[in-house]
């Protein structure tokens, strides 16, 4: 099974999907975690391209596809492999991000990004879609203090913003779709722990 973790910065998903990685694995899961961008050595090395704050000139353009390959290097040589070999992998982001951040936080347009990413992964779906669900902007300002705030969370409010619309826009064409799970990301990290690991384990037991 292909499991993503998906939602604006500062959801909490990290967090979670170490949590959940790690109770998974003590139920006797066949368990690998990934990320992207990166995931792989070549891919990680794209990812401190895209993040890396000192890149101002970075076009958004560039951005989307630098965001694609390193996702397509990422499915051909991590992802696919071991979903073959019977494993469950678990990602931090996968395509529904590129849509919300470069799509409509990029203005680039929603279906022009889900085209270079279809051709990317070569059409490889998620089994399972969480969705953690909170209004990044009150985390967002929390965390652009920090030294560690990369390139894209020291964006302006207004690209956050578009960003989150974005997602609610997609989430609701998603909504009906039987793999696409809407997360409650402001509840404790012990509640929306709970939840993710009903929803998973249910989707995983059939």
């Amino acid at each position: 099974m292909f499991i993503t973790f998906e939602g604006p910065d500062g959801s909490g998903k990290s967090t979670i999907i170490n949590l959940v990685s790690e109770k998974l694995k003590e139920l006797n899961y066949d368990i690998v975690q990934t990320r992207e961008p990166g995931g792989t050595r070549i891919s990680e090395k794209l990812r401190d391209i895209i993040l890396d704050r000192e890149n101002t000139e970075l076009t958004a353009r560039t951005e989307a596809l630098l965001y694609a390959a390193a996702r397509a290097q990422h499915v051909e040589e991590f992802i696919v492999p071991n979903l073959n070999s019977g494993k469950i992998v678990l990602s931090d982001r996968y395509v529904l991000s590129s849509l919300a951040y470069q799509g409509a936080g990029r203005e680039l347009g929603i279906e022009s990004i889900s085209e270079i990413n279809k051709f990317a992964t070569n059409n490889l779906e998620p089994d399972l879609i969480l969705f953690f669900k909170v209004d990044p902007l009150t985390t967002l300002k929390r965390k652009n203090k920090l030294d560690t705030a990369d390139r894209l969370e020291l964006e302006k409010e207004s690209f956050h913003s578009r960003v989150y619309n974005g997602y609610i826009s997609i989430i609701n064409k998603y909504k009906n779709n039987n793999n696409f799970v809407e997360v409650d990301a402001t509840k404790t990290i012990e509640e929306v722990l709970e939840f993710s690991l009903y929803v998973i384990l249910k989707s995983i037991r059939g």
